[in-house]
């Protein structure tokens, strides 16, 4: 950790973001498993911060709540009326004062809807506030194209910023500069006390500005610095759909490339999606089309994908996990699961476990070296060791009115198309006949058969189906069995060769 730990961060939240066209509030909207402003608020808290203040106002019970909820630790501020940033930091101080927090330092204010800004990124600005004894420093950033931002002046000697001039005020030696402001800036916490009870709001607006903090500070005799950004990305605020999901694709590009840097084979990133919460070991591969999201994790040498959605789910070493849909889920060591499997919470695969195409679990745990192969329903059961579970098996673990659980032992195996209803329990072992309703406990080492006796009616389809394409096969069968039984009868009972 630096030693140059800020005295504050203060997060500005408190904006209505129109543009979203959203009942939800811009900072809430989640790109890569966190909300915009979670983002914002996990980048500042790596810098160790003494007081890290959210200020809100739009519907700031939902922000307030999202905030207890991801960090606890967070004090918030109200901004009643949005009148200007300036204003909103003035909201944040006189809170932290009303704690009896005085504050003593460098005090960092960045926004919510950046979510690309990196906590290196804001620590570098501390860190160069305080080396260069500013007593405000501008996060900047060089950008390809600065159409629509404010320019940053800087004094050719020095090195200094001497004004931000917003691009309709800018001349034409302005308009070709390349270095912008990102709104986020570095402030000596005395100094920005004092200047914000100086800002005035003879503006179009009406509102107090952060940013003519600047000028009274610079005409006060005071330095003001810039820290430069390496990704101008990192500045890229959200303020409508279209810029959430390119911020998304640059974090989820971000993530992959960190990911891939560590061991990991993403075949193909343009169509794989991660979280940030998401931990992979080295040798995994992640094959096209996979979605891994919140705590999960991929263990050493496992294959995920193609086209897997897996939530909260830990993949053992060495399993494949193909065309699957899991939530929840604890998927053990050589597993092999799909194609075309769901897993949903509870469900846990011991070593070597194997559960095949158009398979469900549900809180389900199957024991190591068992196999669920293919077509069945596992509910609120659990499979001991080295069992296989017949095709189109299901377990019925509702009544209606509550949940039970079916016991299957280990070295069992049971038949295709068999129904254990639950409770029911089947000892280590035992057998369950093809097309059984299992409704009683199987002891160990039994056969079970239940399913009544086949009894054949002769004859139904003519009755019943005359003149039927089934009618008409089988009266030629008939033919042909009658015709085949006459040609063998005529074979034995005909001459023998005669004696001479």
């Amino acid at each position: 950790m630096s030693a140059n730990r800020p005295a504050a961060v203060v997060v500005l939240a408190a904006g209505e973001g129109t543009r979203m066209k959203s009942a939800t509030p811009k900072v809430l909207h989640e790109i890569c498993g966190r909300s915009l402003l979670g983002h914002v608020v996990a980048a500042s808290r790596s810098l160790s911060p003494e007081n890290l203040v959210v200020v809100v106002g739009h519907a700031r019970e939902q922000v307030t709540a999202h905030l207890a909820e991801t960090d606890s630790e967070v004090r918030t501020a109200v901004q009643h009326e949005q009148n200007g940033t300036g204003h909103a930091v003035r909201m944040a101080l006189e809170e932290l004062s009303r704690s009896g927090v005085v504050l003593d330092g460098t005090v960092v204010v960045t926004c919510g809807d950046t979510p690309l800004l990196t906590g290196e990124t804001l620590q570098s600005l501390a860190d160069t506030h305080s080396a260069d004894g500013n007593a405000v420093t501008v996060l900047t950033a060089e950008v390809p194209d600065s159409t629509g931002y404010g320019r940053i002046v800087r004094d050719a000697d020095s090195g200094a910023v001497t004004a931000i001039v917003e691009h309709k005020d800018a001349t034409p030696g302005q308009l070709a500069i390349t270095e912008i402001n990102s709104g986020v800036f570095a402030f000596d916490a005395q100094l920005l006390s004092d200047a914000l009870g100086k800002v005035r709001t003879d503006n179009s607006q009406g509102e107090e500005y952060l940013t003519d903090v600047l000028g009274i500070l610079r005409s006060a005799g005071h330095r003001v610095g810039a820290s430069v950004a390496g990704d101008h990305q990192e500045i890229l605020g959200i303020n409508n759909r279209v810029q959430l999901s390119e911020a998304r694709r640059l974090l989820n590009g971000r993530l992959l490339e960190r990911a891939m840097l560590a061991g990991v084979t993403v075949v193909d990133p343009a169509s794989t999606w991660v979280d940030v919460s998401v931990s992979y070991e080295q040798d995994v591969m992640v094959l096209p089309g996979t979605q891994l999201t919140g705590s999960t994790h991929l263990a050493a040498g496992c294959e995920v994908g193609p086209n897997s959605q897996l939530a909260d789910t830990s993949v053992g070493a060495g399993a494949s996990v193909s065309n699957t849909v899991a939530q929840g889920a604890r998927i053990g060591e050589g597993v092999k699961v799909g194609p075309f499997a769901y897993l949903r919470p509870g469900s846990s695969l011991g070593v070597k476990a194997k559960v095949g195409s158009f398979v469900e679990l549900k809180n389900a745990e199957i024991g190591e070296g068992s196999k669920v192969p293919h077509l069945s329903y596992v509910g609120d059961a659990s499979v001991g060791e080295h069992s296989n579970i017949g095709a189109a098996t299901v377990f019925v673990n509702y009544d209606g009115e509550n949940k039970h659980r079916t016991e299957i032992g280990s070295h069992c195996k049971t038949g295709a198309d068999n129904m254990f209803v639950a409770p029911v329990t089947v000892g280590d072992g035992a057998y369950t006949a093809a097309g059984s309703v299992i409704t009683k406990d199987v002891p160990p080492g039994s056969l079970a058969v239940a399913r009544g006796q086949q009894r054949n009616i002769a004859g139904w389809v003519a009755r019943k189906r005359p003149g039927s394409a089934a009618a008409r096969a089988a009266e030629s069968a008939a033919r042909g069995e009658a015709e085949g039984s006459a040609g063998a009868a005529g074979a034995q009972g005909g001459e023998g060769p005669k004696g001479g």
